[in-house]
């Protein structure tokens, strides 16, 4: 049995759709915002503040492992709140990984630092950002089906990629308001500066949990509980019976994860640390890039209303393919103009191009009593790997051999495997929800 919504929206139905939209993208911008502000605090602070007694490189990789705990916490997440969103329904999850991975963020802000309590600092560092990840790894899951199985079947990957655009606002929101902290006195900064973005999350999760606990459950799953087609385990059929679709998927998201955190986390520390290059400069051309996304997200997901999602896919990949080595040319340069070019280039092409229709296409490719977990787990599953290894392996590289070849040939093989995924991939456009 299938479903689809072909017929245009009553002025009614567009302003609920509206509603829903817009509730599933302020959540996850602030969901981004708490996972992000820790990204950037990870390079800039946190390998003083919490691994002072190590050099220089073991603190900043220490520093950068606890950010990575978060990523391989996150298929997890995909994995726990798919079962339950499968099982319970999409609504109830997207307020319950709010409120913890507020929670959690808001808790950081609070940690006393290696001066003060020595080696529990850094544990219980590493314990609220494994929370984190697990609120993370469930939400998006949850804020995509939320909107696709409301949205008009000819209008889905435009719809689901505002569910996207929560990426870029609360990168922009993270990047500006390190960016303002930064400005203060560098003993002020690494006393409670860092402090302000983690704490401010608090007053966002409590816009966000009113706006979200507003709106209704999907048709889908209600049309699910009335038939009694609710899958009794539903992460294990998506592993069991649908390994070919899991694996799919997490070979579509592995470049495009992997450039995202290589230009807001590993660029950041590599042109500030080994170049010089002023970390003001370097959080602002990450901020322009994010802005831009705001355009490109939805164009791009109505471009795969229009010619599909596997060839954004395959574009996106080759021009990964393309640009891996420029993008290191560019940066070590250290001119302003080009690190600006280069970065905003990369983030919208090597990761807008597939990150726009990724919320309509992953859900697509499974059935709708196992599309929480099928598209949570794969996508929070290949996070794990290009998100949070990703950053680490280039440091290592480029403290241990010098320069970024290897770090650009990495990035190649992994655009290679995404592009494998996309030709392995059926098309989804237009095609009605699989039951």
């Amino acid at each position: 049995m299938t479903i689809a919504t072909t017929a245009p929206m009553a002025g009614g139905e567009h302003s609920k759709m509206n509603s829903i939209v817009f509730a599933s993208c302020f959540g996850t911008i602030i969901e981004w915002y708490d996972f992000l502000i820790y990204a950037t605090a990870a390079t800039l602070v946190f390998n003083r503040a919490f691994f002072p007694t190590f050099d220089p490189l073991a603190s900043t990789l220490a520093a950068l492992g606890t950010y990575a705990v978060g990523f391989l916490a996150r298929p997890l997440g995909g994995a726990l709140f798919g079962h339950f969103g499968d099982r319970l329904g999409r609504k109830s999850m997207l307020v319950l990984t709010l409120f913890i991975m507020g929670l959690s963020t808001f808790c950081i802000g609070l940690l006393p630092t290696y001066q003060t309590i020595g080696v529990f600092a850094p544990i219980l560092l590493m314990i609220l950002r494994i929370v984190q990840g697990i609120g993370l790894g469930g939400e998006w899951g949850g804020a995509s089906l939320m909107v696709l199985e409301h949205a008009p079947a000819d209008k889905r990957g435009f719809y689901t990629s505002f569910v996207q655009i929560g990426f870029p606002i609360g990168l922009v929101l993270a990047t500006l308001v390190f960016s303002l902290v930064a400005k203060l006195p560098d003993a002020d900064f690494a006393s409670y500066g860092w402090r302000i973005p983690f704490l401010a999350s608090i007053l966002l999760l409590g816009i966000g949990t009113f706006v979200r606990s507003r709106v209704p459950e999907t048709p889908v799953f209600e049309g699910l509980k009335r038939r009694d087609g609710l899958s009794g385990n539903p992460v294990a059929e998506v592993v069991g019976r649908n390994t070919r679709t899991f694996l799919i998927a997490v070979g579509l998201k592995l470049s495009e994860v992997s450039w995202v955190y290589m230009l807001s986390v590993f660029i950041v520390g590599y042109a500030t640390g080994k170049l010089g290059v002023p970390k003001a400069m370097l959080l602002d051309a990450v901020l322009y890039a994010a802005l831009f996304e705001l355009i490109t997200l939805p164009l791009f997901g109505w471009l795969s209303d229009k010619i599909g999602r596997r060839p954004l896919y395959i574009m996106g990949a080759l021009f990964s393919i393309a640009f891996a080595f420029p993008l290191f040319w560019m940066v070590d340069s250290k001119s302003a103009v080009l690190i600006f070019t280069a970065v905003t280039i990369a983030m919208n092409f090597g990761h807008g191009m597939m990150f726009g229709p990724e919320s309509c296409y992953f859900p697509e490719l499974f059935g709708a009593r196992i599309r929480y977990s099928g598209a949570s787990f794969g996508f929070q599953a290949s996070a794990a790997i290009g998100g949070g290894f990703a950053p680490i392996l280039a440091t290592v590289m480029v403290g241990y051999f010098g320069g970024t070849s290897g770090v650009s040939i990495m990035m190649i093989v992994l655009a290679l495997i995404t592009l494998a995924a996309a030709l392995a991939a059926h098309e989804t456009r237009g095609a009605a929800l699989r039951d």
